[in-house]
């Protein structure tokens, strides 16, 4: 039974494995003949070109790296209020033009669930269009940080009960969490004296749950600059104390994966990375 809702089902189409493909290739017709679905670059302003830009064209300027924070913004609140309107042909285009962190956040969903992690996030991102507050800076990262962490409740409670021991019976597969959950990888860091429970909250923020460095500093009230520099040296040791084995975990390397992946973020002043 397809737990979609009608909208979700009618943007993206097939459930599956193939499902992110199947999107992609309904994104690029939307971006082909003589009326593409196109956003105007010279009402956006920001640097982006001064003409019509079909989404698939816009998606890929947004990914770039000369693409600046301004333009981004500026271009997903327009899609987030185009895709408030309920047309499904701009909810489609929205998430065509998220695609790339869409296929990010399934892989890592992936690494720790056996459900439908495709259908889970493309869901929540559908759901998240209608909340997310466009005011604030960040607009596509707040998305995709909000259908992540949706996702990933839902799929832990829809996977099978376990033992909490691992299973290597022919077939089975690794048992959901919280056996191997990188919250719990980063527990066993503390206990470790790898790194301090601060640090672990840090990580676990910021990365996994990928609120911004930014919000966690205002949150918090410590410097961000102080934090970016503290996170930086326990992310260090924390992944050289999984990569050789005194952390050893089946999900181990989702840590590393969320670890090595920068998250752009609203500049405060001067860019950091």
């Amino acid at each position: 039974m397809d737990r979609r809702t009608p909208a979700a089902a009618l943007a993206v189409g097939q459930r599956g494995e193939t499902l992110l493909n199947d999107i992609e290739y309904r994104f690029r017709l939307l971006g082909q003949g003589p009326r593409p679905l196109s956003v105007d670059g010279h009402r956006l302003g920001h640097g982006l070109p001064r003409r019509r830009i079909a989404l698939p064209e816009l998606s890929t300027i947004l990914m770039h790296p000369s693409c600046s924070y301004a333009a981004r913004d500026a271009a997903w609140r327009l899609l987030v209020q185009r895709a408030r309107t309920g047309d499904p042909a701009w909810r489609a285009g929205a998430i065509g033009v998220a695609l790339p962190g869409l296929r990010f956040k399934a892989y890592l969903l992936a690494k720790l669930f056996t459900g439908d992690v495709q259908a889970a996030i493309v869901e929540h991102f559908l759901r998240a269009l209608g909340t997310v507050d466009v005011a604030r800076p960040g607009v596509v990262g707040n998305l995709l940080s909000a259908a992540f962490s949706k996702a990933r409740a839902e799929l832990r409670e829809l996977e099978p009960a376990s033992s909490g021991a691992p299973n290597h019976a022919s077939g089975a597969v690794l048992p959901p969490a919280p056996y191997g959950h990188p919250d719990l990888v980063l527990a066993r860091a503390v206990n470790a004296g790898v790194i301090s429970g601060q640090e672990a909250e840090l990580i676990g923020a910021t990365y996994l749950e990928e609120v911004s460095l930014t919000a966690y500093a205002e949150a918090t009230g410590q410097p961000r600059w102080t934090l970016y520099k503290r996170r930086g040296a326990a992310v260090a040791r924390l992944r050289a104390a999984i990569e050789s084995g005194e952390l050893s975990d089946p999900y181990g390397d989702v840590i590393n994966e969320a670890t090595a992946t920068v998250v752009l973020e609203a500049p405060t002043g001067r860019r950091r990375p």
